[in-house]
C-alpha cells in the first residue's frame, strides 16, 4: 500500500491553495490537517507544529516518513512522483518559461503581502489598515503589470499561461488573483490574467481548491 499524504493547510493561505490545486490535478486525496493562522496567536507557532515545520508557515506536506514545506517544492515533488498530468513542460525552454511566470507570482508578489508581513507592518511599524491596504495594492499592481505584459505579448500563451493545459504558472496565478479580490484590487487592467483565471476555474481541480470550499472556511 502506498504511503498516505497529509496536508497541513489553512483555507485562506494562497500557498496552501496552490498545493490543493496540484493535489486535485494529480487526483491525490490527502488527509487535511487544519492550522488556523489567527486563533490563539496563530496555531502555526505552537510547539507541535513548529517541530514539524520550523518555519512556522503553511503548507506542510507529510508523505510517509517525509515532511516537506514550501509550496513550490511540494508541487514539484508531487509532479515527480506522480508525473501525470505534468505540471511542468518537458521542453527545457518551456519549463523555464513556466517557472519564470510562477516565480513572478510566488516570489515577487505573494511574499510581500502575506500575513507575517502585514502583522509586522501593523505591530512593528504602526501602519494602519489603510496603509497596509496601500502596501498590498502597490506590490500586487506592480507584479500584475509585469505578468500581464509577459503573457499578453507571448505567442506561447494559450488557453492557460503556457499552451493548452494548466501548469505550475496557473497554479500560482489563481490564488494570487483571489488574494487581490480579497484586497478589493481593481483587476480591469489585467485582461489576460483574468481570462486565464476564468479558464482555470472552469476546471474542477481549481474550483474545488478555492478557499470558500474548504472544510475550515469561515
Amino acid at each position: 500500500m502506498a504511503d498516505a499524504f497529509a496536508l497541513y493547510t489553512y483555507f485562506r493561505s494562497s500557498a496552501s491553495f496552490r498545493v490543493r490545486i496540484a493535489l486535485n490535478l494529480k487526483g491525490i486525496e490527502p488527509e487535511f490537517r487544519f492550522v488556523h493562522l489567527l486563533r490563539e496567536g496563530g496555531r502555526q507557532h505552537s510547539g507541535e507544529y513548529s517541530r514539524l515545520n520550523p518555519q512556522e508557515i503553511v503548507p506542510t506536506l507529510v508523505h510517509g516518513s517525509h515532511v516537506l514545506g514550501q509550496s513550490l517544492a511540494i508541487i514539484e515533488y508531487l509532479d515527480e512522483i506522480h508525473p501525470q498530468p505534468p505540471l511542468l513542460p518537458r521542453d527545457a525552454w518551456a519549463r523555464a518559461r513556466v517557472r519564470q511566470l510562477a516565480y513572478a507570482t510566488a516570489c515577487e508578489i505573494q511574499p510581500l503581502n502575506n500575513l507575517r508581513v502585514q502583522n509586522y507592518l501593523r505591530d512593528a511599524i504602526g501602519a494602519d489598515h489603510s496603509a497596509i491596504g496601500n502596501w498590498q495594492g502597490h506590490w500586487m499592481e506592480l507584479g500584475f503589470r509585469g505578468l500581464e505584459a509577459l503573457l499578453a505579448n507571448s505567442p506561447e500563451t494559450g488557453r492557460f499561461c503556457h499552451g493548452a493545459a494548466p501548469t505550475l504558472a496557473d497554479i500560482c496565478l489563481v490564488p494570487q488573483l483571489a488574494n487581490a479580490r480579497r484586497a478589493r484590487l481593481n483587476l480591469d487592467s489585467y485582461p489576460t490574467l483574468t481570462r486565464i483565471e476564468a479558464e482555470c476555474l472552469d476546471l474542477k481541480a481549481f474550483a474545488d481548491a478555492q478557499p470558500a470550499r474548504q472544510p475550515d472556511a469561515e
